[in-house]
């Protein structure tokens, strides 16, 4: 998830000089870079992307901005002898006795153009709500906001407008919070000369990002749980694979996050659980804040939660075994050893090359005998002719986590529908890096117990 400093540059053509009083000084770097054609769209306000999805996004697209994703937390990582990380403590202070949890509605974005998941957080003075991804792989939160000096895409809600809050502020240069923008978008901010404002430049590894003030507010995530100080990114020019969400709730590890800023009032804390995404009942899931989030019946199976020093505001894990209709793969112990991402952002689930080509001929070997194969589809090379309604028998795949925690996958999970007819195992090779993906912690409740470090999984549904 590199710099992408070119962008500047558009930043700079495409920007009214009135805005440009404020952004000028990003001009520093986007004159050392090489020369590139740049298409320029001179468009204020909210309009239309060509990133962005007005439809239902179909699964052809999904998966092609699944394999961007991974391309872009892979860049992150530079495996290493000890990838994977070790067991990682947290310093934030234990949540005090009793401290009630927020919860939060999850709902599926396919509608909107996203594979990802939603949830309306209220912002400003009065209160406007928001429907913004939730996105354990990035820190920074940010939303698209008026004037919207160079672009924004189109999005469900209205724009926010700073100047109908009565809370609101830019957060100036010399802050701590400024400073800490590095860390929580891998990028160095930059300083408005002419009004001392501090701007955040976000970019993902597959070309989205979003480019704008650093700001503080109200934010209201239920009528009587606020945080007076939510600090946050105003969006001026906001293009990628956000389909027609308003922006991103960031809830890495980091202060800057929404977890790091809640985590003195709440605990450093959250569990999840993701609704289905692709069936004709798609229900509603939750995000609960806090430490007594933790708590469910039947209760969560831990495993350790594990820092790569390579991005330590990622969550890790370790993958020690799989099994298909209960017997383990013929793999070695050895194979499992990379570094592994729980993700709420990335839908398709990695593993390993000879792990997943194990898995997936354990898997043919049984499926094969009861139904007929079908061609690959995309990035998804094993598929079968049949519905999930009339694929009926299907293998038990189990996931077993360092310390006996595991995740044991319903046809859902294991599945997913690429064609009218045609079902498809939704796992991919992965030769470097591999990712635990929404599809896979679909219904399971999803604990994220950062004070102690531990990482837990619940059956149970999003009741």
């Amino acid at each position: 998830m590199g710099p992408i400093w070119f962008l500047v540059l558009y930043l700079l053509l495409a920007t009214p000089p009135s805005v440009l009083a404020e952004l000028h000084q990003e001009t520093e770097l986007s004159h050392k870079q090489p020369a590139v054609r740049l298409e320029i769209h001179h468009a204020r306000g909210h309009g239309s992307s060509s990133f962005n999805a007005t439809h239902p996004l179909s699964l052809s697209d999904l998966l092609s901005r699944d394999e961007e994703r991974v391309m872009a937390l892979q860049s992150r990582l530079v495996v290493s002898k000890d990838a994977g990380g070790t067991t990682s403590a947290s310093s934030s202070k234990e949540d005090p006795a009793g401290q009630k949890s927020i919860n939060i509605p999850l709902k599926a974005g396919l509608s909107i153009g996203s594979g990802n998941y939603l949830l309306k957080i209220g912002l400003g003075t009065p209160a406007k709500y928001y429907t913004l991804l939730l996105d354990t792989g990035s820190s920074f939160s940010w939303l698209q906001c008026q004037p919207c000096s160079v672009y924004c895409h189109n999005q469900v809600d209205p724009l926010f407008d700073p100047s109908q809050s009565k809370t609101y502020k830019k957060i100036t240069c010399g802050t701590s919070q400024c400073s800490l923008l590095t860390e929580a978008t891998l990028n160095k901010p930059f300083c408005s000369a002419s009004s001392n404002t501090c701007i955040y430049t976000a970019s993902y590894g597959d070309s989205s990002y979003s480019i704008g003030y650093l700001s503080q507010d109200l934010l209201t995530l239920a009528p009587s749980q606020t945080l007076p100080l939510f600090f946050y990114g105003c969006g001026q020019d906001n293009q990628g694979l956000f389909g027609r969400t308003d922006g991103i709730v960031g809830l890495a590890r980091d202060k800057l996050s929404l977890l790091g800023q809640l985590s003195s009032k709440y605990g450093y804390a959250f569990s999840y659980c993701l609704p289905e995404a692709f069936t004709a009942s798609t229900g509603v899931g939750f995000l609960s804040l806090g430490e007594s989030s933790l708590a469910a019946s039947p209760p969560y199976k831990f495993t350790p939660m594990l820092t790569d020093s390579k991005n330590p505001s990622l969550y890790f894990l370790r993958l020690a075994a799989i099994t298909v209709a209960g017997v383990p793969l013929r793999v070695g112990a050895v194979q499992y050893r990379v570094s592994t991402i729980i993700d709420s952002g990335t839908v398709i689930t990695r593993l390993p090359t000879a792990v997943y080509t194990a898995l997936q001929q354990a898997f043919v070997s049984i499926m094969s005998k009861r139904y007929a194969q079908a061609p690959a589809f995309s990035i998804l090379d094993t598929c079968f002719k049949g519905s999930l309604k009339s694929l009926s028998s299907v293998p038990q795949i189990q996931f077993i986590f360092q310390g006996g925690a595991d995740l044991t996958l319903k046809p859902s999970n294991i599945l997913i529908e690429a064609d009218k007819g045609i079902a498809c195992l939704a796992f991919a090779g992965s030769s470097q890096i591999a990712i635990i993906g929404n599809h896979q912690q679909q219904t399971f409740r999803v604990a994220y117990d950062v004070t102690r470090s531990r990482i837990g999984f619940a059956a149970g549904g999003c009741h």
